[in-house]
């Protein structure tokens, strides 16, 4: 698996990274079919799969229910084998997001992520958006307390999860790292893509494959991996065959 490095972070992940929603979460989902959450023995196999590989990123959330816990608990290796991105911001409760970008709430949203991945650090946290991107100001105080907990060790790099190309255009500026959505049929962040490369940002993409809906999800794949500025390409899946097939596609591109 081809290694790129997260923007001028220092950090390197691998170009397929592993989305980990499904791990912990089915319900208020966009996939085109419902899922059962797997069991432990099933996760152990699909991460020691993505290790295998040479997978690294590891996305996750607290919105994505258990999948924090979960990987905590159940995460192969060693902590340096992998790279952990989680995000801040929001909650998903009874079957309901609720959204708080308080300095406070914020600072708890980190403590409780490091406990519940048991570990000292996360190598990235990133912002979780309500969608309201584009009056970045209100994001503000929480870009703040995510640079002061970097300045503290417990984050190496900060980042922002947007909705939109105008609102990941405001929070550049702010944060070391984007997530953009990117694929075939949704292609407005591709200039903020490039734009975040060019700055020394690290570009994680998400939606290549439009939550399961691209037609071809191979060529999906290689046309984010060749978008200028694109670091990683983050791909949920339970099944350890989708994700050799998705290595496989990028292993494959020219």
């Amino acid at each position: 698996m081809d290694m790129r490095p997260l923007g001028s972070t220092g950090i390197s992940v691998s170009l397929l990274g592993l989305g980990t929603v499904k791990l912990g979460r089915n319900a208020g989902v966009k996939y085109p079919q419902g899922f059962d959450l797997p069991d432990d023995g099933a996760v152990v196999t699909l991460l020691e799969t993505a290790r295998d590989l040479g997978i690294n990123l590891l996305d996750t959330a607290p919105a994505y229910g258990l999948s924090e816990q979960r990987l905590g608990q159940l995460r192969p290796g060693k902590r340096e084998d992998w790279v952990i991105a989680t995000k801040a911001g929001e909650s998903f409760q009874n079957g309901v997001s609720r959204f708080d970008f308080s300095a406070p709430a914020i600072r708890a949203s980190v403590e409780n992520s490091l406990r519940l991945l048991r570990t000292e650090y996360l190598d990235a946290v990133l912002l979780h958006s309500d969608g309201i991107d584009e009056t970045g100001d209100r994001f503000l105080p929480a870009a703040e307390m995510l640079a002061l907990l970097k300045q503290q060790g417990l984050i190496r790099a900060t980042g922002f999860s947007g909705k939109t190309a105008a609102g990941g255009e405001r929070m550049l500026p702010l944060v070391d790292i984007l997530m953009a959505a990117y694929n075939p049929d949704y292609t407005d962040e591709a200039p903020l893509i490039a734009r975040a490369g060019r700055e020394g940002r690290g570009v994680l993409v998400k939606k290549a494959l439009a939550s399961g809906h691209a037609a071809d999800l191979a060529a999906a794949l290689r046309a984010a991996a060749t978008l200028p500025g694109v670091c990683s390409i983050v791909v949920g899946t339970l099944s350890p065959a989708n994700l050799r097939a998705n290595a496989a596609a990028l292993e494959a591109r020219p």
